[in-house]
């Protein structure tokens, strides 16, 4: 009995060991079975294994489940161009959820070699997943570097600024002309275009061209169809020979790049990329111009040219004035030369010219007009014959110098005093003496009889000026009073004091202007400075806030007229441009001239 009871419980016992390693077999399956259902993927991916230096490569970090807390490998070999750019992949096929998050990097290599991507993490379900280290080979630049993938690659590709240049051999003092055109492919579309650097054209006289609005015009880039916009224009004088450069345009462009996905209507989805581009820099080759026939009174003008000599009247009195105009007019460099002098006989008066200039610049270079005005005052009777002036110039169509000699011109003065006769006479020696014989009388006698009176004596006591001074201290302690309250209430008013001292500089430098006429630097920082003190002063506005277009408003709020806001204005740029092109001295006195105009003007206005 005992022994069956025995036989029994180890039956029993083995019963229950085959139950549990049942048991943990399940677990086990069931365990086995969610993990390869629930597995968490996080992976690297690379376009490519092998590149050229020259070549971008795009690097994917792909995951099956979101995640938080995602951090990057180093990059260590490569510069970073884009991204990181992150993309959600959600959809559900045939009941069952897929779904795939993705980081992507566009990197650019910095020299050849053989690189590892590192391993970036994430923290999914708080628990930390890393990618596998990623080997690449950089090799040396390839020919046509191609990576359809990268948006920035694309829109390199895609968008050229050029700059035209109307002629790479020009003379010296030759307008030439730059046009920067923006050729876009109709693959992408561009906005937001904006300027980041401007070229300084420092070895050129150079004036900029207003475009207006930007219009879209179709051409041809490399034999490819292109749409292009022009973003500027400007006409340059070269002011040096031999090779020049010619700075590049560089440009902020936002570009939309189109990518492989669709929306829900079916239409692409771009993608937006900032580029930057530049128009390259451009050397021209300047030529002197030729010494053969060179005038010995030649001033610099080239182009072509009329020259006249014209005078208001030729038929006068004595004291009366008339005005005798030099006048050059034509195309070509009219703001960097000096105009001839006007040379007249004794017994005519001279005045300081007036220079005057209208001249327009378009995209073909200067033209119109400059001229010197004289005022001339006979001061006796008789006939004055003004000398024929010459003027040379040359001529880039023929090239060859040319010369225009305006007639003498012969000024009759009828009525006034008969002028001073002069007799030349020889000494033994050689030397010619000139006796001067004046009409009227030569001599002023002095006058002997003075009708002087004696001076009778006064005593100082009890006399007017001993009550003036018995009185003046006590009449003067109110007053000093009275002036020292206002000097208290000037003192404290900071903003009125800020304004009178803004002023006193305006005026201060514009006569350190007037001071450096002919030393072109210090001349137009004078004046900057003058203007941009007169604004602090009339119209309470710090240099930080002086741009143009304020200036503009709050002279027209404050009623002034129109012209002479833009003459304002158009001194502040003649300030700017003065920096780096030359100026000739005559220009410079029409600007410090102008100057004076216009501030006069604007104080009886405002």
């Amino acid at each position: 009995m005992l022994k069956k009871q025995k036989e029994q419980k180890q039956k029993l016992k083995k019963i229950g060991k085959l139950m549990n390693i049942r048991l943990i077999f399940l677990t086990l399956l069931l365990a086995v079975s969610q993990l390869g259902l629930a597995q968490v993927k996080f992976e690297a991916k690379v376009s490519k294994k092998k590149l050229g230096v020259n070549e971008r490569l795009r690097v994917d970090f792909e995951m099956n489940q979101d995640g938080d807390n995602f951090t990057q490998p180093s990059f260590k070999g490569f510069t970073v161009v884009g991204g990181p750019n992150q993309s959600i992949s959600n959809s559900w096929i045939n009941g069952k959820r897929s779904y795939a998050k993705t980081f992507s990097y566009f990197l650019s290599p910095t020299k050849r070699g053989n690189f590892t991507i590192g391993q970036a993490t994430i923290e999914i379900d708080g628990q930390i997943y890393k990618t596998l280290p990623v080997k690449v080979q950089v090799t040396s630049a390839v020919d046509k570097p191609k990576d359809g993938n990268n948006a920035d690659y694309v829109a390199s590709e895609n968008l050229h600024l050029v700059a035209e240049v109307s002629k790479t051999n020009p003379y010296l003092n030759e307008a030439i002309t730059v046009v920067y055109k923006l050729y876009v492919s109709p693959r992408i579309q561009i906005s937001n275009l904006r300027e980041i650097d401007n070229p300084k054209y420092s070895d050129f006289w150079s004036q900029a061209i207003k475009i207006g609005q930007l219009r879209v015009e179709r051409g041809e880039y490399k034999g490819e169809p292109y749409n292009f916009v022009v973003c500027g224009k400007t006409v340059l004088y070269p002011q040096k020979t031999g090779k020049l450069e010619i700075e590049p345009l560089t440009l902020s462009i936002a570009v939309d790049v189109p990518t492989n996905r669709r929306d829900i209507f079916g239409g692409k989805l771009y993608t937006t990329v900032n580029k930057t581009v530049a128009a390259g820099t451009r050397t021209i080759n300047v030529k002197p111009l030729p010494l053969e026939g060179k005038p010995a009174d030649f001033s610099g003008a080239v182009g072509s040219f009329d020259f006249k000599v014209t005078p208001n009247r030729t038929e006068l009195d004595a004291t009366e004035s008339l005005e005798t105009k030099i006048q050059v007019s034509g195309n070509g460099n009219l703001k960097l030369f000096d105009l001839p002098k006007l040379s007249v006989p004794n017994g005519l008066e001279q005045y300081e010219p007036e220079h005057n200039e209208r001249v327009r610049t378009n995209i073909t270079g200067m033209s119109g007009s400059i001229s010197d005005s004289y005022t001339l005052v006979p001061q006796f009777k008789g006939k004055y014959p003004i000398p024929p002036v010459s003027f040379s110039y040359f001529d880039l169509k023929t090239e060859t110098y040319k010369r225009i000699t305006s007639q003498e011109i012969v000024i009759n003065v009828k009525n006034g005093p008969d002028s001073v006769s002069i007799v030349a006479n020889t000494d033994d020696s050689g030397t010619t003496k000139k006796l001067v014989t004046q009409t009227g009388s030569q001599f002023r006698f002095l006058k002997l009889d003075a009708n002087l009176e004696p001076i009778q004596k006064q005593y100082f006591f009890k006399s007017t000026g001993f009550w003036v001074a018995l009185t003046a201290p006590l009449l003067a302690i109110p007053l000093f009073m009275f002036f020292g309250k206002k000097r208290e209430e000037r003192l404290s008013d900071v903003s009125g004091n800020r304004v009178r001292k803004a002023d006193k500089l305006a005026r201060k430098y514009l006569s350190e202007a007037k001071k450096n006429l002919g030393n072109q630097k210090d001349f137009y920082i004078a004046m900057e400075r003058a203007l941009h003190n007169y604004l602090k002063a009339k119209l309470n506005i710090q240099t930080s806030d002086m741009s143009k277009d304020r200036i503009q408003r709050l002279l027209k709020e404050r009623e002034v007229e129109d012209a002479t806001s833009i003459e304002f204005i158009g001194l502040l740029e003649s300030c700017e441009f003065a920096r780096y092109t030359p100026s000739s001295t005559t220009a410079m006195q029409q600007d410090y001239d102008k100057a004076s105009r216009v501030i006069a003007a604007i104080d009886k206005q405002l």
